[in-house]
C-alpha cells in the first residue's frame, strides 16, 4: 500500500466479495467455498493513458505515474459488509444509488481484477457503488482449463454476493462480466432462475457480457432457462478478439459468443449486440480482448457506463456511423469509429 496520492489523482472505493483463498499476505488461486468481504481504495495516477493500467516498476510505487492502493479493510464477515454497502447506500443521492458489479475474466490475479474494476469506473464516470466478484482465476496465460472450472466453482459464491447486495438494499444492481466471467454469471443468473426463490433478479437494473467466453449453442440454454432475461441485456462482441479465436479452437468450434458476427444465433432473446469490430484495444492489449477496458476513443463514447443499465445508450453523432439491424427480437448495433 502507498497512502500517498498524487495532485490531481482519481480516487475510487472498491467493495470486493472473493472466494480465493487468503494466504501469506495475498489472494492466491486457491479456491474456497466461503466468501471473504473486503474493501479497497484505489489511486488512479494524473499521469497515464484513458484505458491504460500502469503497474509500479519496482518496489516503490509512484503515485504520480502508477495506480496504488491507498487504504485497504477486511471485514468480520456477511452481515458487517452489508451493514456498510447499506449505509454507502443512503449517502448517496436516490438516482447514484445503483451499484455496479464488475466479473473479472480469465488469466486475472486478485490485483489485475480490483485495478481493472477501479480503471473502468474511473474511465467511465461511473456513479454509484463499485464492487468486484474476486473468483479464483489462475492469473496464467497456461491456466485456462483450471479457470474454467473455477468459474463453474463459483457459481454458488456469486450467487450469494448478489443476494448479499440485494439484502443490503441495492434495488438497482448492473452486471459487467467480462470473458469467462461472463460463463460464470450466465450459469448464476441461471441457478438462481431454477431455485424459484429468484427474488434477486428483479433487483438487476442490466447485465453487460464483455467479449464472452461462452459456447453460443450453450448460451441459448442459458438464456432459455433464465428467460425472461433482465434488461437492458447487452453483449459487446469483436471479430476480432485474437484470445477467443484461440478459445474456439480448443473447443473445436468456430465462434465463440463474444466473437459473433451475425445476430441470427440469439435472435430470439430480446438483447443488444455492440459489435467493437472496428476499434482498437490500448496499450498492452494485443488479443483484443479487453478492447471495451482499454480503448480510449471506446471509452470515451461510452462514459456513464450505468446509463446502459437504465436502457440508454446515448453515443454522440459526431463520434461514429452506425448500422442497426433487428432480426426479431435481438438488436445488432456495429460501432465505426469516423477516421481523421
Amino acid at each position: 500500500m502507498t497512502p500517498d496520492v498524487a495532485p490531481g489523482a482519481g480516487q475510487r472505493t472498491v467493495y470486493v466479495a472473493t472466494n480465493r483463498t487468503y494466504e501469506d499476505r495475498h489472494f492466491s488461486a486457491g479456491r474456497e467455498r466461503a466468501l471473504e468481504y473486503t474493501r479497497f481504495s484505489v489511486s488512479i495516477p494524473p499521469n497515464r493513458e484513458v484505458g491504460e493500467i500502469t503497474w509500479p516498476r519496482g518496489p516503490v510505487a509512484n503515485p504520480e505515474t502508477d495506480f496504488t492502493v491507498t487504504e485497504a479493510d477486511r471485514y468480520s464477515g456477511a452481515e458487517a459488509f452489508r451493514n456498510d454497502i447499506h449505509n454507502a447506500l443512503m449517502a448517496l443521492p436516490p438516482s447514484d444509488r445503483e451499484v455496479v458489479v464488475f466479473v473479472h475474466g480469465y488469466n486475472s490475479n486478485f490485483a489485475a481484477g480490483l485495478m481493472r474494476a477501479a480503471q473502468m469506473a474511473h474511465d467511465y464516470d461511473t456513479p454509484g457503488l463499485v464492487t468486484h466478484f474476486a473468483w479464483p482465476s489462475a492469473g496464467q496465460p497456461l491456466g485456462y482449463a483450471f479457470d474454467r472450472e473455477s468459474a463453474m466453482f463459483s457459481r454458488d459464491a456469486l450467487e450469494t454476493f448478489l443476494r448479499d447486495l440485494d439484502r443490503a438494499g441495492a434495488t438497482r444492481i448492473l452486471l459487467v462480466a467480462h470473458s469467462l466471467g461472463a460463463h460464470l454469471t450466465m450459469e448464476t443468473l441461471r441457478q438462481i432462475r431454477l431455485s424459484g426463490n429468484d427474488a434477486v433478479l428483479d433487483s438487476l437494473s442490466g447485465v453487460a457480457l464483455v467479449s464472452p467466453d461462452i459456447d453460443i449453442e450453450l448460451f441459448q440454454s442459458q438464456a432459455r432457462a433464465v428467460s425472461p432475461l433482465p434488461e437492458p441485456f447487452v453483449i459487446i462482441t469483436s471479430r476480432n478478439d485474437r484470445a477467443l479465436r484461440v478459445s474456439a479452437g480448443l473447443t473445436g468450434r468456430q465462434n465463440r459468443l463474444g466473437n459473433l458476427g451475425e445476430p441470427e444465433d440469439v435472435a430470439e432473446f430480446p438483447i443488444t449486440l455492440i459489435d467493437i469490430s472496428a476499434f482498437r484495444s490500448g496499450a498492452g492489449d494485443w488479443s483484443n480482448h479487453s478492447t471495451f477496458a482499454t480503448s480510449p476513443s471506446l471509452i470515451h463514447m461510452f462514459r456513464g457506463l450505468p446509463e446502459i443499465g437504465r436502457g440508454e445508450i446515448d453515443v454522440p453523432v459526431d463520434l461514429w456511423t452506425g448500422t442497426v439491424l433487428t432480426v426479431r427480437n435481438a438488436t445488432q448495433i456495429l460501432l465505426t469509429p469516423v477516421t481523421q
